[in-house]
């Protein structure tokens, strides 16, 4: 009897086990940046503060490096529903949502109190429903940048006649029309092949925030990096509506709270690892140059009247999106 008594209890502790095993909601996260970048590093916690703010109803399974999805990939495999969740760089929404970029105006974007408001700005908010118009509904907004860095062989990028005839990497064709009008000749591509291209010689030159530079070793295949603030790129974390909408009250407000404080720690990271990467560059051995507010003003003579022509062209969003942000 007690052997019984003994056994049934043990089937129903197994029982409850699975159950609340089968309770966690499962989601999967992708994204493209190494271990040892900032942001990855922000996401990493963001995946904890869910879990721990869900109670354990959603069990955050994630995968960087492009290790789950291409960076490439992501939008239509969340909107697919072939993954829960995935985080992209703005510029990645390219022509399917160029309204994304708004960021990338050179030198526009260069005040860090604008990103401490914009999770809460009517400009998110914006940005938040023509996201899910495209099959995706966004959870967080995670500032990397406002200090990018031009990276060469030989020489510096400082001036707008030096990028005469340079092969350099682009991001869209808004920001990219910005570059050609120096008389570079970008090419998009995905931070994570960027690496091997300046290795190889597709590109003469890199364009990345300074503090990837540091985390993606450009510095291995580059000699010559000029810090300057052209532009801001932020990270945002998004998922399967159809998914969402399955989730309980509790794990919504858990992604919500989540989102909020990773916000605010992207901002701080980014900062932090900003200042720190031009010094970490010249421990590798290579040659930095800090621009100065005349040559910073003489890129963004050419620079910006080149993007805004084509930024305000490509989408009549665009001009309802650059009122809201100068509302932050």
């Amino acid at each position: 009897m007690h052997k019984s008594v003994a056994f049934i209890a043990t089937l129903a502790l197994a029982a409850s086990t699975a159950t609340l095993a089968q309770a966690a909601t499962q989601m999967r996260c992708s994204h493209q940046l190494p271990p040892a970048h900032h942001i990855a590093q922000v996401i990493d916690r963001w995946a904890e503060e869910v879990e721990k703010e869900s109670g354990g109803e959603i069990d955050v399974q994630v995968f960087g490096a492009n290790s789950l999805v291409g960076a490439n990939e992501n939008i239509v495999s969340v909107a697919k529903g072939d993954i829960e969740c995935a985080y992209s760089v703005n510029f990645q929404w390219g022509k399917t949502l160029p309204i994304m970029n708004v960021t990338l105006a050179p030198f526009a974007f260069g005040d860090i109190e604008v990103w401490k408001k914009w999770p809460d700005s009517e400009a998110a908010a914006f940005l938040g429903e023509k996201l899910l118009d495209k099959g995706v509904r966004n959870v967080n907004w995670l500032f990397t940048t406002n200090s990018s860095v031009f990276t060469h062989n030989g020489s510096f990028l400082v001036a707008p006649e030096d990028f005469e005839g340079v092969k350099i990497r682009g991001l869209t064709p808004t920001f990219d029309a910005s570059l050609a009008a120096m008389g570079a000749s970008p090419a998009a591509m995905p931070g994570s092949e960027v690496y091997q291209a300046l290795a190889t010689g597709v590109i003469d030159a890199g364009l990345t925030d300074v503090a990837a530079a540091v985390s993606r070793n450009y510095y291995e295949v580059q000699d010559h990096f000029t810090v300057v603030p052209v532009m801001s790129v932020y990270f945002h974390g998004y998922v399967n509506p159809a998914w969402y909408d399955g989730l309980s009250d509790t794990s919504k407000a858990a992604l919500k709270t989540a989102g909020d404080k990773a916000a605010q720690w992207a901002v701080e990271a980014s900062v932090a690892a900003g200042d720190a990467a031009p010094d970490q560059l010249r421990e590798k051995g290579v040659q930095v140059h800090v621009n100065s507010a005349g040559e910073n003003a003489a890129l963004e003579e050419v620079m910006r009247p080149a993007f805004d022509e084509k930024f305000i062209t490509e989408d009549p969003d665009s001009k309802k999106l650059i009122d809201l942000v100068g509302k932050i």
